[in-house]
């Protein structure tokens, strides 16, 4: 029975599989038990001692991971001593193929783009990455200024960008070996040669997933950056505020502008209007700006003046202000902007009422 070298390499993931799988049992066995041994008991000791044991647990389940590496490593040296494989072909003949080659290759690809590099595909290699250690870099960086660790979310990515790279590889080797001329085009290019009308829509459907870019995209301007506007400006007053009972509101920010983009990327060939999302903010310029202002002087008054007046208080008037503030006085505004937009959807929705029977009437 023929052994495939691409297979055992895979099983090499798993301790002693690989072994298993080249029929060398005592090494498997080996491997297998002490990685098992390791395992289960830095399980046991955080389960049974908890903290108490905390150090004991980590060593244990290191020296785990250190049977599992070098299991891995043993794994790929004995695969690759037999670079050539013999397989049957259709006739039946015995034949001999390079699977050294397409075992290094796929080696190589666990970091991506490093797969692509060694077929000759510089540009694609290049883009896989660039969007892999970019973005693990840019979140990395975004979380360690802003302090907050919701960014690493967005590391969920990073095992898509990861398997799509092993499979792009895995087609390229399938390619190479039928004898098919490899072409070093870059992702974005790839998706260009489907691009239909001005716009490519699959370009625009990748800048949907951040809101408001997919319609930037296609030229919808005010769509765009009130969507944009909405998302960011959102999560930023809730933080700010400790809004966290409307976070649900994000979401929701976030489907919208998602599967409007969509639409418009479907319609974008019949021709689509830039129809911003809150017309009724053109009427009220005013009471945006005079929102601003009160904005900016509750952002001063929360990280400068409080700061400032709560020694004051306290020495004055035994008073916590810091306290009394974060305690009280931020419900307190929230509510009362709560209770007066609702009194104004009220007496708007009455006016138009009374305006329909005055109509009514002199009908």
């Amino acid at each position: 029975m023929n052994r495939s070298n691409l297979i055992a390499f895979f099983l090499a993931f798993i301790p002693g599989a690989s072994f298993f799988y080249l029929r060398r049992p005592f090494i498997a066995s080996f491997y297998g038990l002490m990685f098992m041994i390791f395992f289960l008991v830095s399980l046991f000791i955080m389960a049974d001692y908890g903290y108490l044991f905390a150090g004991e647990s980590i060593i244990t389940m290191f020296l785990a991971m250190c049977v599992w590496f070098i299991q891995f490593l043993h794994s790929i040296i004995n695969i690759l001593k037999d670079p050539v494989q013999s397989v049957n072909n259709e006739d039946g003949l015995v034949e001999k193929t390079d699977d050294g080659e397409r075992l290094f290759i796929t080696f190589m690809s666990l970091l991506p783009g490093l797969g692509h590099m060694q077929l000759g595909l510089m540009n694609r290699g290049l883009t896989l990455m660039i969007a892999f250690f970019g973005l693990l870099t840019m979140l990395i960086f975004i979380t360690a200024i802003t302090g907050h660790a919701v960014f690493l979310v967005f590391l969920g990515v990073l095992p898509i960008i990861w398997i799509y790279n092993m499979f792009d590889v895995i087609q390229f080797l399938n390619r190479k070996g039928k004898g098919e001329e490899l072409k070093d085009r870059s992702i974005l290019e790839d998706i260009e040669a489907n691009r239909v009308g001005k716009k490519s829509k699959p370009i625009a459907m990748l800048f949907a997933i951040f809101p408001g870019a997919g319609h930037l995209y296609l030229g919808l301007q005010s769509r765009g950056i009130q969507l944009m506007a909405l998302f960011l400006i959102g999560i930023f007053l809730m933080d700010m505020l400790r809004l966290s009972m409307f976070l649900f509101l994000i979401p929701i920010v976030w489907f919208y502008s998602f599967f409007d983009a969509l639409q418009k990327v479907a319609q974008y060939d019949e021709g689509v209007e830039d129809v911003p999302i809150l017309t009724a903010f053109r009427n009220y310029q005013k009471w945006i700006g005079i929102g601003a202002i009160l904005l900016g002087a509750y952002y001063l008054f929360d990280q400068v003046l409080l700061h400032m007046l709560a020694p004051v208080f306290e020495t004055y008037f035994s008073t916590d202000l810091r306290f009394m503030y974060y305690q009280y006085f931020q419900t307190f505004v929230v509510c009362s902007l709560l209770i007066g937009a609702g009194l104004h959807l009220l007496s708007g929705s009455k006016k138009k009422e009374k305006k329909k029977e005055v109509a009514e009437g002199e009908s």
